[in-house]
């Protein structure tokens, strides 16, 4: 692996940095307090490519390798995790799921609508009793003719009211386990789904989540992707595709974390000299430095496996579960540099440390990324 990027990636870089910092830095705290959703940061997003990095030209995206992903998704997660929350799941987990897994028709027909932003997809496999468990789901897929009818309740769905395209899973053969599921593209306007969004969040709080509703939601066989009962084996992918995202915009949340952090302290004085020159405030802000540099060269090695086609979910569950954790870390750090000011939405930090906290526990909990991890490295299987 060339630790130097690319000439391509550091105009990525470039373009990405100063997008965030333009577009959508500014509003976040508004967004934040608002609930409100980033309609207009996506609407700018779009033109210049941001919304289909990583799929090919093609199919309407950018064409970027999985470094240049993850770089875009660091920038903007440093912005606004609630953005970059959107972008994952409209990226990551619908666009990269139907390149991967759709026929031909699909990838024509939905790739380039979800690239240009004319449509926003959501990605339904949580339900109300169904989490970290995915191979028990509840929801059900029956067969009618040349439909099929779905039916259940998908619980903490980003993206799920303002969605036009819904990639849900649904057990096809309760009796055959896991083995059963399947996965359907729903279009909302030929096979409506109702959707009932979720307020009173810690964080992410202007990013959509949502409950979906199914209630016998006739949904054509062509719509379905993948065979029928691959739909777990398509759940797991997505969710390596997912957890990368999650990962290089943790690492964007740390690094945010570090530049409030350095331009808090160079400015606050106490006891005659900027809080900057204390050693232990010095301490706090050398360790968020080596733990972020650390979580962006695993998110690169991840990215590095997957531009070379080979299996990644080791390096990316690495990835996520250690960005994940020294986000938190370093958001924590950032508050105490801040004192008092940090207890407030006055600056930045308070934020961030609200958005952090998701990152342990979405596309697979800490965890679960233990348990992978283990897996690979002693040869057994903890989950079952």
């Amino acid at each position: 692996m060339d630790f130097d990027l690319s000439p391509e990636q550091e105009e990525i870089r470039r373009l990405a940095h100063a997008f965030a910092d333009r577009e959508i830095a500014p509003g976040a705290r508004e967004r934040d307090r608002g609930e409100i959703f980033p309609h207009d940061v996506l609407a700018k997003m779009a033109p210049i490519g941001f919304l289909g990095g990583p799929v090919p030209e093609t199919y309407g995206g950018m064409g970027v390798d999985y470094i240049g992903h993850a770089i875009i998704t660091e920038e903007i997660g440093r912005a606004d995790s609630s953005v970059r929350t959107t972008l994952s799941v409209q990226i990551s987990l619908v666009e990269l799921t139907i390149l991967r897994w759709g026929t031909e028709e699909q990838k024509r027909a939905w790739l380039p609508r979800l690239c240009r932003g004319e449509i926003i997809g959501c990605f339904g496999l949580t339900e109300p009793a169904v989490g970290s468990d995915a191979a028990k789901l509840q929801a059900t897929a029956r067969r009618d003719g040349t439909d099929w009818i779905v039916s259940g309740r998908k619980m903490w769905i980003s993206n799920g009211s303002v969605s036009k395209l819904a990639l849900v899973f649904a057990n096809a053969d309760p009796s055959k386990g896991h083995k059963g599921i399947t996965a359907f593209l729903l279009d909302r306007e030929r096979s409506p789904y109702g959707s009932r969004g979720l307020h009173g969040k810690l964080g992410l709080r202007s990013s959509d989540s949502s409950e979906l509703i199914l209630d016998d939601v006739r949904v054509p066989d062509a719509m379905r992707l993948g065979e029928v009962g691959q739909g777990f084996t398509i759940a797991m992918s997505a969710l390596d595709s997912g957890r990368y995202s999650v990962a290089a915009g943790a690492v964007g949340q740390a690094q945010a974390a570090i530049d409030a952090s350095v331009g808090y302290a160079t400015q606050r004085k106490t006891f005659g000299k900027p809080i900057a020159a204390h050693q232990l405030v010095q301490e706090l802000i050398a360790d968020m430095v080596v733990e972020t540099e650390a979580a962006r060269l695993l998110v690169w090695r991840a990215g590095h496996l997957k531009n070379k086609g080979v299996p990644s979910t080791r390096e990316t569950s690495i990835a996520k579960l250690y960005a994940g954790e020294i986000a938190q870390r370093a958001t924590d750090s950032a508050i105490q540099i801040h004192g008092g000011y940090g207890f407030s939405d006055e600056f930045p930090v308070e934020r961030l440390w609200r958005d952090a906290r998701v990152n342990r526990l979405y596309e697979g909990t800490t965890q679960i990324q233990k348990l992978i991890i283990g897996r690979y490295a002693t040869g057994i299987d903890a989950i079952g």
